[in-house]
């Protein structure tokens, strides 16, 4: 499971927070005090064993960009997924999945090209981009999700 270390605020101890509970308003280990991950949030790297579970589990909605490892495209669009996962800390969590190791999914949802952009609120599949679009066009579409 991937983490972020992030310090407290009030004590200074460092913490270690699984991406997938980063929008649960963590708190520290040692005082207690609410932990900012604001400045480190992640995406949140999904599967075939956790997906549904996840959108299941969560209250916000969720963007997933489907992603292959080997896609000229799709390396292109990961910078922008990361500074939307801090952008977009609390109001819409902002996921990945590797098609190349997870197909279950990727064929349930018929991903048939990437990068595709899946955005699901209440755990229901809400609407998709195909494709790279422009950082405009996706955080208008966040903002509209997320309103």
């Amino acid at each position: 499971m991937n983490a972020v270390i992030v310090s407290c605020g009030e004590c200074g101890a460092k913490n270690r927070i699984p991406e997938k509970k980063q929008h649960l308003r963590p708190r520290c280990g040692k005082c207690g005090g609410i932990v900012s991950v604001a400045a480190a949030a992640v995406p949140v790297s999904l599967g075939d064993h956790d997906f549904q579970q996840f959108l299941q589990s969560v209250k916000q909605p969720v963007m997933v960009d489907f992603f292959s490892p080997s896609c000229g495209p799709c390396q292109a669009l990961s910078p922008l997924i990361r500074e939307l996962a801090v952008r977009y800390l609390g109001r819409v969590i902002v996921a990945t999945l590797d098609t190349s190791r997870h197909a279950g999914t990727s064929a349930h949802y018929r991903i048939r090209g990437v990068p595709s952009l899946l955005f699901f609120k209440n755990g229901m599949l809400v609407d998709q981009i195909i494709g790279a679009p422009p950082e405009s066009t996706l955080v208008a579409k966040l903002d509209d999700l997320s309103g």
